[in-house]
């Protein structure tokens, strides 16, 4: 739930941003461009959750209770942004800015943002760059740890092509989670910057849907006998992590 709004939050700030630019109003720009950075910096923060999350289940296995968990992720996931975020605003660079656009450099776009291209860098490009090296990393491990488990010759010989589709699209579903296609903004600079930019407007753009397929999948499993019978240990543990 904290993942989704945080995306409610973000794309709720972004899509009216470039009408009120046009407005001309220091106040209620300001306030956008303050909002935008901070559901950015949120949804960054629980894609790692997600992901830090998947990792004390698949790796870690025993002794993962930690006292006040939710708490202390609440405060990971909504503090470390606004403490992001409160630093930014007492530097003033949030403002009116212009973007250029990438077909014809002379156009430009008017936006909330934030005006200084180094904190930008340190607190949009480096926040995402660590959270997408981050969330890679587990994909992979969870990757592993699924052909391990397919693999295993006595318990999974059965409705083998089912269970690898399965997996397939556990992966698939995971990556959107664990917020994997945001690592396409990194190819929308260089020879490249157009075909990064439509990858990167199409995957995220429809990543709300994505997170809602699967979280419909999920919700829709049968009873946990059922569950348990047809499941491996890890698609299960995957299943139990995303629906508490």
């Amino acid at each position: 739930m904290n993942l989704i709004l945080a995306l409610v939050l973000l794309y709720g700030h972004f899509l009216p941003n470039q009408k009120v630019a046009e407005l001309h109003i220091p106040g209620a720009c300001k306030y956008l461009a303050i909002m935008l950075h901070y559901s950015l910096l949120a949804t960054f923060a629980w894609l790692a959750i997600e992901g830090f999350h998947l990792y004390l289940l698949l790796v870690r296995v025993f002794n993962i209770y930690i006292s006040r968990y939710l708490l202390k992720l609440g405060l990971v996931g909504w503090g470390v942004p606004m403490v992001t975020v409160i630093a930014c605003a007492l530097a003033g660079v949030y403002s009116r800015d212009k973007l250029h656009i990438v077909q014809d450099s002379s156009a430009t776009a008017s936006i909330c943002w934030i005006t200084g291209k180094t904190v930008r860098y340190i607190t949009v490009s480096g926040y995402l760059g660590l959270v997408f090296l981050f969330s890679a990393a587990i994909l992979g491990v969870t990757v592993m740890k699924l052909w391990k488990v397919r693999n295993h010759p006595s318990r999974y010989k059965e409705s083998r092509r089912m269970k690898m589709w399965r997996s397939c699209v556990t992966v698939l579903g995971l990556g959107c989670i664990l917020g994997v296609p945001w690592g396409t903004a990194f190819a929308t600079y260089g020879p490249l910057s157009l075909v990064g930019i439509y990858l990167f407007t199409i995957l995220n753009g429809f990543q709300g849907v994505f997170v809602f397929l699967w979280f419909l999948t999920l919700t829709c499993q049968p009873h946990p006998e059922e569950s348990s019978a047809g499941s491996d240990p890890v698609t299960q543990k995957m299943e139990t992590s995303f629906n508490s």
